[in-house]
């Protein structure tokens, strides 16, 4: 009999949308908007920049982080892999990067990294 697979909750379960966009042609932004406060205290937790870091393969001292309790939002940026528009740019917009950190598994609230090491 195969496996069941069984789903594990992600940020981007507890979230109204987390999406991506450019910050200008250098940075990349990140928003999570929460579903309320017990949701933004998760996002508060669960992100940090040895997270994003990893995740995004970043430097993790260029990681902006932004937590805004009022709205139930955090925001994160960091340097564009490439300029906006440049030869290797595969997302002129910055639209898709949100996926790896809505994808991100709840559950564990270590970086990325860790995440990965307990996995093997």
């Amino acid at each position: 009999m195969p496996e069941q697979l069984t789903a594990q909750c992600t940020l981007g379960d507890h979230a109204l949308e987390i999406r991506s966009k450019n910050a200008g042609p250098f940075w990349m932004t990140l928003e999570a908007f929460m579903k309320d406060d017990a949701g933004y205290q998760l996002a508060a937790d669960l992100i940090n920049e040895a997270t994003i870091a990893a995740l995004y393969a970043v430097p993790v001292e260029t990681v902006l982080i932004f937590r805004i309790a009022a709205l139930n939002v955090v925001k994160i940026s960091f340097p564009r892999p490439v300029a906006q528009g440049s030869l290797r740019d595969r997302d002129i917009h910055g639209g898709q990067h949100h996926v790896p950190l809505a994808s991100l598994a709840v559950g564990d609230h270590g970086s990325a990294s860790e995440q990965s090491d307990s996995e093997t």
